[in-house]
């Protein structure tokens, strides 16, 4: 008989401090060299997040930037001439922009979502969801509340005959009006007491 795995444990992010350090020294490397090491953003958010999509921005950014920089090769000189020439700097200029945007972007939501798991991670962690006609057994700890005994469920009593009609309920009687209730019964008892005792 199998049950279900055990989860994953899940490491914790880096330091908040580590990881504008990171960011801001992929950001000045991308715009100190204007643009043509944007690819690294993505190379470091694509191993990061692993996620597809990022990966296939890390090609398409570095196959943009490599487009760019042929563009500009083909200038004979140190003066753009071309639309070629333009374009291929307007392709680096416009690429850096984007990918810084993306970059810092996507990167803050990943880590953001690390340290903050949504409400969907919870859920997951309390366990599978009820499957009909299966009675569930109830786990002995509760998340927040630590271990716990569990509680019987109370069966109610099957009544024969005419049920048997309940007075109302009292009204509850303020702590203070008690007091003074039981201190005039008191009073009367030592009262009671004395005239006793005087007519012995």
């Amino acid at each position: 008989m199998q049950g279900h795995g055990q989860a994953q444990p899940v490491k914790p992010p880096p330091s908040t401090g580590l990881l504008v350090f990171l960011r801001v020294f992929f950001v000045v490397i991308s715009v100190c060299s204007f643009g043509l090491l944007g690819w690294t953003m993505m190379l470091r958010l694509a191993l990061v997040t692993r996620k597809s999509l990022d990966w296939g921005l890390f090609v398409a950014t570095l196959a943009a930037e490599i487009l760019g920089i042929v563009l500009l090769g083909t200038e004979g000189g140190e003066e753009i001439h071309t639309p070629g020439g333009w374009l291929g700097l307007a392709l680096l200029l416009g690429s850096l922009v984007v990918v810084i945007s993306y970059y810092l972007s996507a990167d803050i939501r990943h880590f953001h979502q690390l340290s903050y798991p949504t409400a969907g991670y919870a859920q997951h962690q309390q366990g599978p969801a009820p499957v009909y006609g299966y009675p569930q057994q109830q786990s002995p700890y509760n998340s927040a509340t630590g271990p716990h005994t569990p509680v019987p469920p109370s069966t109610p009593i099957p009544q024969t005959g005419t049920p048997t009609p309940t007075p109302p309920p009292q009204p509850q009687r303020p702590a203070p009006a008690r007091i003074d209730q039981v201190r005039a019964e008191l009073d009367e008892l030592s009262d009671y007491l004395r005239k006793h005792e005087d007519g012995r």
